[in-house]
């Protein structure tokens, strides 16, 4: 119990502090440690992560650190992927629930080490005006992200933090602080969804939620506090590291005879719906390419000129 309580100060102080990133530690945590399901602990992990951000977004907002046309933008088709996610997630085994979140802890910790070594992008003098909020932003692409981001946070229950701040903070040119605390915003809105969308398969042990949840608040508390303070550059790289080599460890644990039998049977018994849907996500991820190569160019017209 006291292991479970020191992660779960530790899960609030990284999503204070990063803006996301600590959630991806509560499935595992919840799965392994208390001896929860794939699915509970994936709908514990949303009331967590939700009821989390929800206070350390309020500490942000006092700061100024929040940008919610942005944030709006972002999270209202967010909130339409997480529950479509979160109902989908009832036809999937909890198996491969696992295997994905694997998957997407990979993807989380390739993302922060990038990030640590990508330069800056370059600021037009509108975006390090004083104002950390623009006003020109790109809608579609934000939208597009948004639900993309949702459908992971509905299936898997990860706030996807660790993909929001980089995409607000290159995509629409907010600056870090604002992109933690913009990302917390659209955090509780996606989670909320998400939640709906698990409505039908709900089950909620109350005692370890309401004791995950409040150290886990705790610890955002202490983590927003040090986000105006603390560098975040080494915190961020060496969370990654321990994020691969968890991932890489859940992979090794899960992939397995069964579960690739299960998949198999997936497939075939939802064939139609697996190949309209991935048809729908290669349109959205294309479109997506496109408009992020233009937003490219366009930045090395305007870094030429």
């Amino acid at each position: 119990m006291l292991l479970l309580i020191a992660l779960s100060l530790l899960i609030g102080v990284l999503l204070g502090l990063l803006g996301g990133g600590g959630s991806i530690l509560t499935v595992p945590v919840l799965v392994y440690l208390a001896g929860l399901s794939a699915k509970n602990a994936i709908i514990t992990s949303l009331i967590v992560v939700c009821l989390t951000s929800l206070i350390a977004v309020a500490n942000h907002a006092r700061r100024g650190k929040v940008c919610w046309t942005t944030g709006l933008a972002f999270g209202l088709t967010g909130m339409i992927g997480a529950f479509l996610g979160g109902r989908l997630a009832t036809y999937v085994p909890d198996s491969l629930l696992l295997v994905l979140f694997a998957a997407i802890m990979l993807t989380a910790s390739l993302s922060m080490l990038r990030n640590e070594k990508t330069p800056k992008p370059v600021q037009t003098p509108q975006l390090s005006s004083q104002k950390p909020c623009p006003r020109h932003l790109p809608f579609i692409a934000l939208m597009l992200d948004g639900f993309l981001v949702g459908s992971v946070t509905g299936l898997i229950g990860v706030g996807g933090g660790f993909l929001m701040v980089p995409a607000l903070n290159n995509l629409a040119g907010l600056p870090m602080h604002a992109a933690i605390g913009t990302s917390l915003f659209i955090i509780v809105m996606q989670s909320s969804a998400a939640l709906a969308g698990h409505a039908n398969h709900m089950t909620i042990d109350i005692v370890l939620t309401a004791l995950f949840t409040a150290f886990a608040i705790i610890g955002s508390f202490v983590g927003s506090s040090l986000s105006g303070k603390v560098s975040g550059h080494h915190l961020r790289r060496g969370f990654g590291l321990f994020v691969f080599i968890l991932g890489c460890f859940l992979l090794y644990r899960e992939i397995n005879p069964p579960m690739i039998a299960q998949l198999k049977d997936l497939v075939i018994r939802h064939q139609d719906f697996i190949l309209g849907a991935s048809t729908i996500l290669l349109i959205m991820l294309s479109y997506r390419i496109w408009l992020w190569a233009h937003t490219v160019q366009k930045n090395n017209d305007r870094n030429q000129t």
